[in-house]
């Protein structure tokens, strides 16, 4: 789909007070759903949509088959009617959004297990297809090709429970002890030989580094969004940060 086509949709669909996401032809389109209403004007962005294709005669029609609902958060408002050319949508609770796993509760466990299996599999895989045993061509492979499974897009998901953070963190303590002269040592004795942190420190810092970013406007995202500063500075700097409650993962979605 080319760009002239798709540039007008975000008009096009806003109108109907929805949000719109496109990244090159994937269209991602929500709203925060209270009542009956907002699933009308759901509806009519997805009439808008079927409409759009129809003034811009697509030679390769909107894939229904590969469009799904997923309700986040705990809203009670049925879903079911949703539909585009009378092609009812399937209602799912998981789905797979520029390749991070979203579960209807936001909890980043589905992710974090696709993401480790398919870890040890290419961890695997290096130890043995590769003959030779040298320490920092091994290092090199996995830093190439095991840890980006681990590591993409850590802001979004990263675990909170301690079962995902040993989950993820397995995979390197396995490949440092299978590599060569290091199978006594401690993982932590393995890491300091490497030159490694764990993974739960490297994706401290991406975190740090983000949220670093985003106060401070280095990338195009409002703060406001994230973060509140605490009411309650007195001395030191002003950007302390306030730390809101929530009773699930899913209670400030679609409120900004």
């Amino acid at each position: 789909m080319s760009v002239m086509f798709i540039n007008d949709l975000v008009d096009a669909l806003n109108q109907f007070g929805v949000c719109v996401k496109l990244f090159a032809d994937d269209v991602k389109v929500y709203i925060r759903v209270l009542n009956n209403c907002d699933v009308q004007q759901l509806q009519r962005a997805l009439d808008a949509l079927a409409n759009w294709e129809d003034v811009w005669q697509l030679s390769r029609p909107i894939s229904v088959s590969k469009c799904s609902v997923v309700n986040i958060g705990k809203s009670s408002v049925p879903l079911s009617s949703l539909h585009i050319r009378n092609n009812v949508l399937n209602i799912t609770k998981i789905g797979i959004d520029l390749g991070i796993t979203v579960i209807d509760d936001l909890k980043p466990r589905a992710h974090i297990n696709s993401a480790v299996t398919k870890a040890h599999q290419r961890a695997n895989a290096i130890l043995l297809c590769f003959l030779s045993r040298n320490i920092d061509m091994l290092k090199s492979a996995f830093i190439v090709y095991v840890r980006p499974f681990l590591e993409y897009n850590s802001v979004v998901w990263s675990p909170y429970y301690k079962q995902d953070i040993e989950a993820i963190e397995r995979v390197q303590r396995r490949f440092s002890k299978r590599s060569r002269g290091l199978k006594e040592f401690t993982y932590e004795e393995r890491l300091k030989f490497l030159g490694w942190p764990t993974l739960e420190f490297r994706r401290l810092n991406n975190d740090l580094l983000w949220s670093y970013k985003i106060l401070f406007g280095l990338v195009h995202l409002n703060s406001d969004h994230f973060f509140k500063l605490s009411p309650n500075q007195t001395r030191g700097h002003g950007f302390k940060l306030y730390k809101q409650f929530s009773s699930s993962n899913a209670d400030n979605v679609g409120k900004k």
